[in-house]
């Protein structure tokens, strides 16, 4: 059992330990990165990710050392996605956006969420860059900078600002899914944006600068804080498919309001419908 004192302490601890840790990125955005590839040419990793990643769990562990990590550089050495358990556990991503760091767009972030009995409790996203410090605690609100932010209540698709993850359509099973999916989106809503940055597009969408935020194929670093930060915001999130949402298999349809949600799994799933038509199509054309 972890009290609020005891998450008050874990808060304080972080949040210092996530600004000392960010003068990494700050001082390193401009600079030359030695770049390696994960699960393809667009999933990329620097020297600094790793260095980042290493100085985060180091203080957390020294400080807190019965608690647990799941860190994206720590799993992408063993490609095996830890359990989220009852035991309080740090959730980390050390640099979203790393191919925004490395071209030196300024919308990249560290992302850190504390779940306990396997609820989110804590949820910091920090870019550095542009001194945007989102903050949330479970049942407190959530924040940017200090000041407290509250999600968009625009309920018409029509006039909502939907942010997706376009660069996943270099993936060649999915491309047509989510060139189908976007195609939709661009049809009905007000306009399209792709920051490159998951946590930082959540936090977006949770101090009502959009409305929606869609992408499938991230991992549970890439959201953990984020989700935490909309919901305190008075937003939404549920898994693509209408569902409930599951942080360690994070599909994402993210919203300022709850409203939105019918209309969105009901674009999708007809958007989807039809590029699987089109496959059919495609194959009988073939055989």
């Amino acid at each position: 059992m972890t009290t609020q004192q005891e998450l008050d302490h874990c808060y304080d601890f972080v949040m210092k330990l996530t600004i000392e840790s960010a003068k990494i990125i700050r001082e390193a955005i401009q600079g030359k990165k030695t770049i390696e590839t994960k699960a393809g040419d667009w999933d990329l990793v620097t020297q600094y990710d790793k260095k980042v990643e290493a100085v985060l769990i180091a203080g957390l562990a020294k400080e807190f050392p019965a608690h647990k990590f799941i860190g994206e550089e720590t799993v992408s050495k063993t490609n095996v996605l830890p359990e989220l358990t009852a035991t309080p556990t740090w959730i980390i991503d050390p640099i979203d956006g790393t191919t925004n760091f490395v071209h030196a767009f300024p919308h990249t972030c560290i992302s850190i969420a504390l779940a306990v009995n396997r609820e989110l409790e804590i949820g910091i996203v920090y870019n550095p860059v542009l001194e945007q410090m989102f903050t949330a605690r479970r049942g407190r609100g959530a924040y940017l900078n200090g000041k407290r932010i509250k999600s968009s209540d625009v309920s018409d698709l029509r006039h909502s600002l939907v942010c997706i993850e376009a660069s996943y359509a270099a993936i060649e099973d999915i491309r047509d899914i989510l060139l189908g999916r976007i195609e939709a989106f661009v049809s009905i809503a007000h306009g399209i944006r792709t920051l490159g940055s998951a946590a930082l597009t959540l936090c977006h969408i949770a101090m009502g600068a959009a409305e929606v935020y869609h992408t499938d194929n991230l991992m549970p670093w890439d959201v953990a804080a984020g989700v935490l930060i909309i919901r305190e915001a008075g937003g939404s999130v549920i898994d693509t498919s209408g569902d409930k949402f599951d942080i360690m298999k994070p599909k994402v349809l993210a919203m300022g309001t709850r409203k939105l949600e019918s209309e969105l799994v009901k674009l999708i799933r007809a958007a989807d419908a039809k590029t699987y038509r089109k496959r059919l199509m495609a194959s009988q054309i073939v055989e």
